[in-house]
């Protein structure tokens, strides 16, 4: 697959990229983005919920009534879930939601979401972007000039730029990423993948 290279003035130049098929073109295995997906969610949660049982809550360990004769069902404890104020049954406790995902299975899960993308024609190729200073209204204006302004980006660029990621920080809808920190979650969820030209050969080394 071959594309053209913007610059930032939004122009194609005369340079071309050629994607490889063994990256880009592939059959899309939707259930390994599925797993890849639910790990990256999963990773994300906190895992620190805590409900009071009865051993928790506060209150007398005194048996409340006698046990026979009330007319009542027996009760031995004022925490009792049953009452009022009581602890709660099988409430949730902290756990860790994380599991174990093969590593090939990741790397084909992402190869995948990289092959949705090629294939719905959501891939744009921009030469090397650099600015001299954190500047938010430059960033915006290449967004505009390669008319992507509206639509939710992923900036892939091949390594960490300071001043580029403090310019997109505070523009709505719009990401940037390391070519070593490309993730199926983020490709999936922008409308336009612009990857930057020198983070091309990163992304194919990394999953070749």
């Amino acid at each position: 697959m071959e594309l053209a290279v913007y610059n930032t003035q939004g122009k194609a130049t005369s340079k071309k990229v050629k994607l490889s098929d063994s990256i880009f073109g592939i059959e899309p295995n939707d259930h390994a983005i599925y797993l890849d997906v639910k790990l990256i969610m999963a990773n994300k949660r906190q895992g620190t919920h805590m409900a009071r049982e009865r051993a928790d809550v506060a209150g007398s360990t005194k048996k409340i009534k006698k046990q026979k004769g009330t007319g009542t069902a027996r009760a031995g404890s004022i925490k009792n879930p049953l009452f009022r104020g009581g602890g709660t049954v099988f409430g949730p406790r902290p756990r860790i939601y994380s599991f174990k995902l093969n590593k090939k299975q990741r790397k084909l899960a992402r190869m995948s979401a990289l092959s949705y993308k090629a294939k719905e024609d959501a891939i744009l190729i921009l030469e090397d972007i650099q600015l001299d200073s954190p500047k938010t209204k430059e960033y915006t204006s290449v967004l505009n000039n390669l008319k992507v302004g509206d639509v939710k980006t992923l900036l892939v660029v091949p390594e960490n730029n300071t001043n580029v990621y403090l310019s997109s920080r505070n523009v709505k809808n719009t990401k940037v990423l390391e070519a070593s920190q490309v993730n199926t979650y983020d490709v999936l969820n922008c409308k336009k993948l612009i990857i930057s030209e020198g983070a091309v050969d990163k992304i194919e080394k990394l999953f070749s």
